[in-house]
């Protein structure tokens, strides 16, 4: 299954089948997607399809889980650009009902050319309105494919961009790892030195024997290389690195599970740099940091 992103946009048209007709009446959905932490769906649809928001919204929460959404639906006009032909049925229907309107209200005003225009394009037709119903049902489930497509394509991209920055955490993680026992034992050797210092300065040499002296400096340089030795860290961060792997091999909805695992992945790249006593481990941890953040911006954008 691929990784899909949540930035995409798709658009799809449909139209009646009408003979003699070079340009029929039909209706364009268009779709554009952003992140968000859940799924978020705004239409934008005109008066003849307000009663299809329903289907509309139905498909959608099939085809997509996380995302905000915005839907827009345009419904096309057939000739003299976009302007109805209006039938002698339709007039005499229109006459009539003014007739009984202004028999009732004698004060009600008749009709204008433009008002009679929009009452032939469809508005006052449920035969037409049910066309158009069918024909944004028949567009969208075209734009979601379509959209799905595209989302499939930007998730691919962002996956190739993960991985790379998989391979620099790994590679910097390679360079860390023969440092930390070099650095643990400099740092032991400089606390023995600073420990017998301290004692000769004292002036303990003589109230305390020097086995006794040296079993003490041994037992706080091992306390103090436990707390400095950076080999679990390392060890939990190459975890994540293969856990997010099998994610993004996976594919599907997997941007909340990645979205913690970036999480930890900062934690780990902190502690790293806080428990840091060489310059070449903090100049490591802050390049860890940079990678994470980047793959963190990609992350946002996974469904």
């Amino acid at each position: 299954m691929p990784v899909y992103s949540m930035t995409g946009f798709a658009s799809a048209s449909a139209a009646p089948v009408a003979e003699g007709e070079a340009h029929p009446a039909g209706v364009t959905v268009e779709m554009r997607t952003v992140n968000s932490r859940f799924l978020d769906i705004a239409f934008r649809l005109p008066d003849e399809l307000r009663q299809v928001e329903p289907a509309l919204r139905e498909l959608l929460t099939a085809g997509l889980r996380r995302g905000k959404v915005e839907v827009r639906a345009l419904v096309g006009r057939s000739a003299d650009e976009g302007l109805p032909l209006p039938s002698t049925d339709q007039l005499n229907r229109l006459s009539r009902l003014e007739s009984t309107v202004q028999g009732w209200m004698p004060r009600a005003t008749g009709l204008s050319v433009h008002e009679v225009l929009q009452w032939c394009r469809g508005g006052g037709s449920a035969n037409a309105s049910a066309g158009f119903d069918e024909l944004a049902v028949q567009a969208a489930r075209t734009a979601i494919e379509a959209l799905r497509e595209a989302r499939a394509r930007e998730g691919a991209r962002l996956a190739q961009i993960l991985m790379e920055r998989i391979t620099t955490l790994r590679e910097l993680a390679a360079q860390a790892e023969p440092l930390v026992p070099a650095v643990v034992q400099k740092q032991q050797q400089r606390f023995m030195e600073r420990w017998t210092e301290a004692l000769g300065s004292a002036g303990a040499g003589g109230a305390v024997s020097a086995e006794a002296a040296r079993d003490r400096a041994l037992n706080e340089a091992a306390a103090y290389a436990i707390r400095i030795d950076v080999a679990e860290e390392l060890s939990r961060l190459k975890s994540h690195l293969d856990e997010i792997e099998r994610l993004l091999a996976k594919g599907g909805e997997v941007g909340k599970r990645l979205d913690f695992l970036i999480q930890e992945l900062h934690r780990e790249a902190n502690t790293l740099g806080s428990k840091s006593s060489a310059l070449e481990l903090t100049g490591i941890s802050v390049d860890m940091k940079v990678a994470i953040e980047q793959m963190r911006e990609q992350v946002q954008n996974i469904e």
